[in-house]
């Protein structure tokens, strides 16, 4: 299985705005500069974030994004399948004979949405702060000489 760029923007996006953005919106210029992904194409993925009722915006000074649910609240398989569509997609794969096993596509689509759905933003969060994944806010350390 393959993420494509599109989703891996999609989730290193949406991380950033739950592990650095607080409660403040948050500009998707800041969330692409972090993250090194250009700004035009983060927005238009935002904006399926939005759709799908994973980030709000506010418009004007001070405006951005901010989470549009709690992270804890918001699962991994939401956000690939606001911008995928799908979990997984195997049309592409589907057997002509009559005896391919084409319900492994299901079964597969099963197995990997409820690993998905056990995956929340915040625990994300949680991760990437126990492997010390430095916050923008974070105070820098301080040298004595």
């Amino acid at each position: 299985m393959r993420a494509t760029r599109q989703l891996q923007y999609a989730i290193y996006g949406i991380f950033d705005l739950a592990y650095n953005g607080g409660a403040r919106p948050v500009r998707v210029r800041e969330i692409g500069e972090r993250q090194d992904i250009p700004a035009r194409y983060l927005e238009q993925i935002f904006q399926r974030l939005r759709r799908a009722g994973l980030v709000a915006s506010k418009r004007g000074p001070g405006g951005g994004y901010t989470l549009a649910r709690p992270a804890g609240e918001i699962l991994l398989a939401e956000v690939i399948v606001a911008v995928e569509g799908s979990v997984l997609a195997a049309s592409d794969a589907a057997g002509t004979g009559s005896a391919s096993p084409e319900f492994v596509w299901d079964w597969l689509r099963r197995s990997l949405s409820g690993a998905l759905e056990e995956i929340t933003i915040a625990s994300l969060c949680r991760e990437a702060a126990r492997r010390g994944l430095r916050r923008v806010d974070a105070e820098p350390p301080m040298y004595e000489i």
